[in-house]
């Protein structure tokens, strides 16, 4: 996945907004809270972090490719980067970046949650 696959996927899910910051880097939020970030890689693979469950992390944080989060998962937060190959497959990842975008949503409060109509 290329930065402009990345921006594409994250800006069609729903209630989403983008800010480039942190030295460049592409961080995509749902109700003012970050949902998944791009950018900062030593290799040719786009570095990708996003927020998972409690089970996520234990079955993607020793994946090759993968790791936890740095600096996010080190202050105990449920964070995964895919940074380097084999990582995830292009529809993985999309479906995480948006596993990440459904578990920040739901961390909204309800009201926020019917402003941006992401509740029914």
């Amino acid at each position: 996945m290329g930065l402009d696959e990345y921006n594409a996927f994250c800006a069609g899910l729903p209630a989403t907004t983008t800010v480039v910051q942190w030295g460049g880097a592409h961080v995509w939020k749902v109700g003012g809270k970050m949902f998944a970030v791009a950018g900062w890689s030593k290799t040719e693979t786009l570095g990708v972090t996003f927020k998972v469950t409690d089970i996520g992390f234990e079955m993607l944080k020793d994946q090759p490719g993968l790791r936890p989060a740095p600096y996010l998962a080190s202050r105990g937060m449920l964070w995964i980067q895919h940074y380097d190959t084999p990582g995830l497959s292009q529809n993985d990842l999309e479906d995480y970046i948006a596993g990440s975008h459904r578990i920040v949503a739901a961390s909204l409060t309800k009201k926020k949650q019917r402003e941006l109509g992401l509740s029914t």
